[in-house]
């Protein structure tokens, strides 16, 4: 049987907002452009492992407060 494909959803500008900060902070605090940070959250960009890590460290939650598995 094969698997449906999944899409990563995120709460990343949810989160970021939660935390005061503009796309151009968080992408300070994480070593990305404010464009990594746009793409994102806009779903054209899945980030990497270290990267969602990183946000989630930046932002004080857990990556799974900001990132989740779409059917």
């Amino acid at each position: 049987m094969k698997k449906s494909a999944q899409a990563l959803g995120n709460k990343l500008k949810e989160k970021r907002e939660a935390a005061g900060l503009t796309q151009a902070a968080l992408a300070e605090k994480a070593g990305v452009s404010r464009k990594t940070i746009n793409t994102i959250e806009n779903r054209v960009f899945t980030p990497s492992t270290l990267l969602a890590l990183t946000l989630a460290e930046v932002l004080g939650v857990s990556v799974h407060a900001i990132f989740y598995l779409e059917n």
